[in-house]
Parts: structure tokens; C-alpha cells; sequence
């Protein structure tokens, strides 16, 4: 038989046990509680290296702060993108957080994806008074739809070693739009049937030169492009016809360049074959990635002391969704995206410039000699307030072939896209 003291043993064996089983089920039912309490939210974006994986960073530094918060970061390939959001949003599905280019946002409001930012933290005030003007883009019937992290703007690239060959100082960029067509003959190279060998710029409308028509010559020629509500154009002037004129000629009298030069302007410059181009901020890790590569940045060319620039930005909205314990959430995900950490972070690993201007015009940034220029014409570009950005842009592209290809006269292939692009605002604004 066991004694008294093997028994008091055993049974305080059993208690312990006992006790250990039910601490560990009460720690697994508070450990699940607390999991129920975690908001998870899903964030969207296109797929392009360095910000899929600059977002997977400030996620997890944004969880660490946030740990009831969990972001849930999915992107698709850029042509997919805008049929993913309409096939997905519409019936509650998808993404809490979405970000899109700021010239959809007519069309992403408009079929009911969005939903106005809460002026409890987003106020205009408060939106106003932090970020570059140029985000007033995404201001629609007094409210805010989104907010960028980062914001665009346009520069002249120019190749050193090929100025270095065609005699110019190849630490001397063009200033003047003078001296840009000047340099881009020197620059320029055929053979002797007149075929391009290397040119001398860029000519390329479907990439970045459609806003330098409408928002940078079409100005410095005096005129501008559309009303101060964006809701008529305004170069179907003189200023208008004088500036695409301008651009015409460089094709067809100064011979510096064409459209699709070994197929795009990009490649025609990282293969050394294009002395100039004019693109986006976001093109420098492009370029930087090529050793073999030696090129500099500078400002937009003025003309009679006139600087003009264009500025876009992709931008971060909540759907229309999205409510509750995920609306909360997804404020405070949106907050972090734009605070100046993140801004800090998106400029050294994308290469796209602050959207709040205090930080973009600290000393380190705005005097760098790459993100420098582009910093500084952010305060004298204008971001066009697109309806439909691939018609507005379709419209340059159209004038151009009717001219070249049809014999159209400038005037009239300018009256021509006016009109339509008209067509195009007068539907959206026809039903506000």
C-alpha cells in the first residue's frame, strides 16, 4: 500500500498537472484573442522591383510601431493592373489600400472605387500646407481622394562622353531651348543617305515629350493649355500653334532626331546613340544601373528666362469598402506612406522626389546633382489634371502623324486635337 506521504506526492503531481494543462489552454485562448484583435489590410501596387520591395519594408517597420496591424502587400503586372482593381473593387473585394496613377483618379472616383480621405486626418488644411501644390490634381468636389509618397518631375539627361566627341564640354549642359537644338545638331549623326547613326535628342511624344509640349513649350510660347479649372483648353492659340510648330521642325528641319529610334528613346540613350533625352526622376536608377553609362542632369531648357516644368505622381487612396476596425487601419497604413520617413526611403531606393516640400527642399536633396534639378523645377511645374491621360495623350501623338504623314498644317492638326481633347473634358464635366 502506498503511504500517507507517497499520496500527498502523487496527488500534488496530478494538481500540477492539472493546473499546467489549464494555464496553457487559458495562454492558447488569450494568444487566439489576441490574434482576433490583429486588422489585417492589403495594400496594391503595380509590380516594379524597388518599390514592391521598399513597401516591404516600411511594412515591416510600420507593423513593429502598429503590432494590431498587419499589411498585406500583392502586386500584379503593370497591363493588368486597372483590370484587376474593376473586376475586384466593385463587389468588396481586393485591396483596402490601392495605389494609382493621380490622371485615373476621374475615372476611379467615378466608377465608385474611392472614397474621400477622412478630414479627420486628412484635411485640405492640413494637405495644403505639407505637399508640393501640384497634388491639388487629386482634389475632386472639395475632397481628397489620395496622397502620393513621392511626386515626378521632368529633367534634360545628357551624355557626357558623346558631348565630349562632338567637341562640346561635357560638364556644360544646354541651358536655353537655343542652345538644346544647337547641341542636339552638333550631337547629331547620319550616314550618307541621311539615315540616323546617332541623334542628337529625344523625339519621342508617347513617352514624356507630350507634357513637354503642352505644359512646358505651349507656356514659354506664351500661351497656356488649358483654363485655370482644367476644364477647357486653351492651346488652340497662337502660343499653341507656335510651339508644336517648334517641335515639329526639329524632325523635319533641324534633323536632330526622330520618333522610335531604335524603338524608344530609353534604349536609344542607354546605348549611348542618343546624346539627350528629357525624362521622369524615375528614370535615374534605370540609368545609374549601367556602369558603362557617364551622364548628367540638369534643368529643363528656359526660353527668354522662362522655366516651365511637368509634375505627376502615382498616388495612395482607400476603396470604397473599406470601413470599420480596416478603415482605421488603413488610415493610419496611409499616414505612414506619407510621412517623411517613407519619403525619405522612397527617394534613396526609387529615385522618385519627396511629396511634402519642406523635406524635397532640405539642402541635401535639392543641391544633389542627380535628384537636384528635378527638386527644383518641381516649383515651377504644373501637374495637367487629366480625365482620360491615354486620350489627352493620344491627341499629341495624332497631330503629329497628320502632319508628318498626311500633310495636315500645324494649325489645323492643333485645332484638331483641341477638339477632341475638349470632347473628352466635356463629358466628365458635363455631368458635375
Amino acid at each position: 500500500m502506498m503511504k500517507n506521504g507517497g499520496r500527498i506526492l502523487l496527488l500534488v503531481l496530478v494538481l500540477s498537472m492539472f493546473m499546467t494543462g489549464f494555464l496553457f489552454a487559458q495562454g492558447g485562448k488569450e494568444e487566439a484573442a489576441g490574434e482576433s484583435e490583429v486588422t489585417e489590410i492589403v495594400y496594391w501596387q503595380y509590380f516594379y522591383e524597388t518599390k514592391e520591395q521598399t513597401v516591404s519594408k516600411l511594412i515591416e517597420m510600420f507593423e513593429a510601431e502598429n503590432p494590431d496591424i498587419k499589411v498585406v502587400q500583392q502586386t500584379f503586372p503593370y497591363e493588368q493592373y486597372n483590370t484587376k482593381v474593376a473586376s475586384s473593387v466593385p463587389s468588396g473585394e481586393g485591396a483596402n489600400i490601392i495605389n494609382l496613377y493621380y490622371g485615373w483618379l476621374p475615372t476611379y472616383i467615378d466608377s465608385g472605387y474611392l472614397q474621400p480621405l477622412p478630414e479627420s486626418k486628412f484635411s485640405n488644411e492640413f494637405i495644403e500646407s505639407e505637399f508640393f501644390p501640384l497634388v491639388g490634381a487629386a482634389k475632386f468636389d472639395g475632397s481628397y481622394y489620395a496622397l502620393p509618397t513621392a511626386v515626378r518631375s521632368l529633367a534634360l539627361f545628357w551624355n557626357k562622353k558623346l558631348f565630349a566627341e562632338a567637341g562640346l564640354d561635357p560638364e556644360v549642359p544646354p541651358s536655353t531651348v537655343e542652345e538644346l537644338v544647337a547641341f542636339a545638331k552638333q550631337l547629331t549623326e547620319t550616314d550618307k543617305s541621311g539615315n540616323y547613326l546617332q541623334t542628337g535628342m529625344t523625339q519621342e511624344l508617347r513617352a514624356q515629350l507630350h507634357h513637354w509640349v503642352r505644359e512646358v513649350l505651349i507656356r514659354q510660347f506664351g500661351g497656356t493649355p488649358y483654363n485655370e479649372d482644367g476644364t477647357q483648353v486653351t492651346y488652340n492659340s497662337q502660343a499653341g500653334y507656335d510651339a508644336f510648330d517648334f517641335f515639329v521642325k526639329l524632325n523635319t528641319e533641324e534633323n536632330i532626331g526622330m520618333p522610335n529610334f531604335m524603338t524608344d528613346d530609353v534604349t536609344a540613350f542607354k546605348s549611348q546613340m542618343m546624346g539627350m533625352t528629357i525624362d521622369g526622376s524615375f528614370r535615374l536608377g534605370t540609368f545609374d544601373a549601367l556602369e558603362e553609362l557617364d551622364y548628367g542632369v540638369t534643368e529643363l531648357p528656359s526660353m527668354n528666362g522662362e522655366r516651365y516644368n511637368f509634375a505627376s505622381f502615382w498616388a495612395n487612396g482607400i476603396t470604397s469598402f473599406t470601413t470599420g476596425k480596416e478603415l482605421e487601419a488603413s488610415v493610419k497604413f496611409l499616414d505612414y506612406l506619407t510621412s517623411e520617413t517613407a519619403m525619405s526611403m522612397w527617394l534613396e531606393n526609387v529615385g522618385e522626389l519627396p511629396a511634402k516640400k519642406a523635406l524635397a527642399m532640405k539642402d541635401e536633396f535639392k543641391n544633389n546633382p542627380k535628384y537636384g534639378p528635378f527638386i527644383r523645377g518641381l516649383e515651377y511645374a504644373n501637374a495637367t489634371k487629366f480625365i482620360d491621360e491615354t486620350a489627352q495623350r493620344m491627341v499629341w501623338i495624332d497631330a503629329y502623324d497628320e502632319v508628318l504623314l498626311n500633310g495636315m498644317s500645324i494649325k489645323d492638326a492643333v485645332d484638331q486635337a483641341a477638339a477632341t481633347e475638349q470632347a473628352v473634358l466635356d463629358k466628365y464635366y458635363s455631368g458635375k
